[in-house]
């Protein structure tokens, strides 16, 4: 006789109070689950990131250490301020001072000018408002409901940009400060004041900020990885394993470089608002480099991250089984692939060259400069950065061997016609925007012997 397993029966108040408590990793988990992250991998990571900015700290200038830099800059200047304030000037509150002059001391002097202006303006509306309304009502609740929608209105003007909202907090804490009188106004401002010529003075006289370095660190970065783009793109095409997935992975990473350069632009306009009424100054201590990159640099490497999107997209529409373009044969994409790694490498040495280091031509994958043309002869006389008479004269066999296939495939391809005639219009495009003038003159120069016998 086979036995029938009873049903459990309902489960007791404590087993409840017990599952529903839980143990205290699933209680972290459950806490952590919805911000999309594993609790101990963020610590882990958090941490590794703190020790990066540490040890950068201890290598050598750089942003990390600029930041340590203003930190202290603001904790000084705010010490300095109750110092004076509490001590020099007898105010039993010194609080006015020292707050002013922490939050004053900003990334730039002009940046600490200009809030300095518009703190203070919004402090001394917020008190006069304030104490007029208490006069006024004579009570406290009766002010702030007159001065703070005001004030509030007065914070969203653009004139006081992100200072406008001290106004309504000033308010707040001279009406819950007890008495209002003539004195005690005049006292709050004049720490006001204070504490901005404390702040503003601690930041222009104690290593005055500059942001330089990062135009220069920027450029670098936008250099290398779209030589790093470029060349995982060649790797690809060469060894012939690549499909829509993978085409769909270079547009997203050509699509990363716009964000690399927005960054570039965010630095060049800090660097610019760092020389502001601080450039002479900053010149007579040597303290402003003289190679700093031109502006025409920014709009170059714009065209060339643009090109680098274009040809990403240009190989995903061709990988794509929907659409009608198609793909060359893999011979042709393996001599088009060693004419991106050539630009590729040009890409590294110039970006090693920005951060002032030896342009040795490396590359994303670990593939270039290995001699590979796909063919076998177009590739022996690589120079290793890309972009030296080696390379150009390797480039220039690798193009003209393009366009023979181009134009053998003009009469009965239409559709591999396309994608490479366009795939071989941006690789053009980015030689001629990558690789310096000077080593593209030898071929303007070939050109224009060749055709001067046919022009006598």
């Amino acid at each position: 006789m086979t036995r029938v397993p009873e049903s459990p029966g309902p489960p007791s108040p404590e087993d409840s109070r017990e599952a529903s408590r839980g143990r205290p990793g699933d209680r972290w988990q459950a806490f952590f689950r919805p911000l999309g992250v594993r609790p101990v991998h963020a610590v882990r990571t958090e941490a590794a990131r703190i020790g990066r900015s540490v040890r950068a700290i201890g290598r050598g200038p750089g942003r990390e250490r600029d930041l340590l830099v203003q930190s202290l800059k603001a904790a000084g200047a705010a010490l300095l301020a109750w110092v004076v304030a509490k001590n020099l000037m007898g105010d039993p509150m010194a609080l006015m001072a020292p707050w002013v002059a922490l939050v004053l001391v900003q990334a730039t002097v002009y940046s600490s000018l200009r809030r300095a202006a518009q703190q203070c303006t919004a402090i001394c509306v917020g008190t006069l408002l304030a104490s007029g309304a208490e006069a006024v009502t004579g009570d406290t609740l009766g002010a702030l409901a007159i001065c703070l929608p005001l004030l509030m209105l007065l914070a969203n003007w653009s004139r006081f940009g992100d200072q406008g909202i001290y106004g309504a907090t000033t308010a707040v804490f001279t009406l819950a400060a007890g008495s209002v009188s003539a004195a005690s106004v005049g006292h709050r401002l004049g720490q006001t004041l204070l504490g901005a010529v404390i702040g503003v003075a601690v930041n222009a006289l104690v290593l005055p900020p500059i942001h330089l370095r990062d135009v220069r660190e920027n450029l670098a970065a936008v250099a290398r990885e779209t030589g790093d783009v470029l060349c995982a793109v060649a790797g690809e095409l060469r060894d012939g394993d690549w499909d829509a997935r993978t085409a769909a992975d270079w547009s997203r990473r050509s699509a990363r470089l716009e964000h690399r350069l927005e960054t570039l632009h965010s630095a060049r306009r800090w660097s610019r608002e760092s020389l502001r009424l601080m450039n002479g100054p900053l010149r007579a201590l040597r303290r402003v480099p003289s190679d700093i990159p031109p502006d025409a640099e920014d709009e170059r490497w714009s065209r060339i991250t643009g090109h680098v999107r274009a040809l990403t997209r240009t190989l995903a529409i061709a990988a794509d089984e929907d659409r009608a373009p198609m793909p060359p044969d893999p011979e042709v994409l393996a001599t088009y692939a060693r004419l991106l790694e050539l630009i590729g490498q040009s890409c590294h040495a110039e970006g090693d060259r920005l951060l002032g280091g030896p342009a040795d031509g490396r590359a994303g994958d670990g593939r270039a400069g290995d001699g590979n043309a796909g063919d076998g002869d177009a590739g022996d006389g690589d120079s290793g950065d890309g972009c030296g008479e080696d390379g150009e004269r390797t480039r220039r066999e690798l193009h003209h061997r393009l366009q023979e296939v181009l134009r053998e495939h003009a009469g009965r391809e239409a559709a591999r016609t396309t994608v490479l005639g366009s795939l071989l219009l941006q690789a053009e495009s980015l030689w001629a925007e990558a690789v310096p003038a000077a080593v593209r003159e030898p071929e303007r120069q070939g050109a224009v012997a060749s055709r001067a016998p046919e022009a006598e």
